[in-house]
């Protein structure tokens, strides 16, 4: 079983589309239909979607020490804070997580939480 896709309310969904891709060195191409879609990959699509009331939300993504790298060359040139924890997300800190790798926790503009970690949580590489 795989998440195909999962709807992520923002302020803006375009802005949110936008920036989520930047960040993380993914395409946009734009709105459809109701949604500001981003391909993460082959299997999962994170669907931005306009909504005036919601909490925050997490989202944590496996990634490899290169993409890492990546993501967080993306986050710092576009100098939002990021650090080493969901409660910590802008000491400014790479986290060294219990499972071992680097991980990073980082707030959207729309307050939820995307972290992403080299080894992931789930015992499954």
């Amino acid at each position: 079983m795989n998440l195909d896709h999962t709807i992520v309310p923002a302020s803006s969904k375009e802005d949110a589309a936008r920036s989520f891709a930047y960040v993380f060195g993914l395409p946009y191409d734009g709105i459809s239909g109701e949604f500001a879609p981003v391909r993460v990959n082959e299997s999962l699509t994170l669907d931005f979607y306009n909504q005036d009331d919601f909490g925050w939300h997490h989202y944590a993504f496996h990634v490899g020490e290169d993409e890492f790298d990546q993501i967080l060359g993306g986050i710092r040139d576009e100098g939002m804070p990021y650090g080493d924890g969901p409660q910590r997300s802008d000491n400014m800190k790479v986290g060294a997580p219990f499972q071992g790798g680097r991980s990073v926790y980082f707030r959207s503009e729309d307050d939820h939480i995307f972290e992403f970690m080299t080894e992931p949580q789930t015992g499954a590489a």
